[in-house]
């Protein structure tokens, strides 16, 4: 193996080395913190999306009344 390849080779070994110690300090959350967040995001959209689609109900309803 010429030494450029060779060099490439170990930088890859290393790299993914690195990743698989990184991958052991992360601390992952608990499924009940995932559960309950996912909740609140989709509650949160469903009330964005309530409200966008009243919005538009409304300016429908006034910008009927200019013509």
């Amino acid at each position: 193996m010429d030494l450029k390849l060779e060099a490439m080779v170990n930088s890859i070994k290393n790299y993914f080395r690195g990743v698989r110690t990184e991958w052991g300090k992360i601390n992952w959350p608990e499924r009940k913190q995932v559960v309950t967040e996912t909740v609140f995001v989709i509650v949160i959209v469903f009330v964005f999306t309530l409200a966008v689609y009243l919005m538009d109900i409304i300016f429908k309803g006034l910008f009927g009344l200019i013509k």
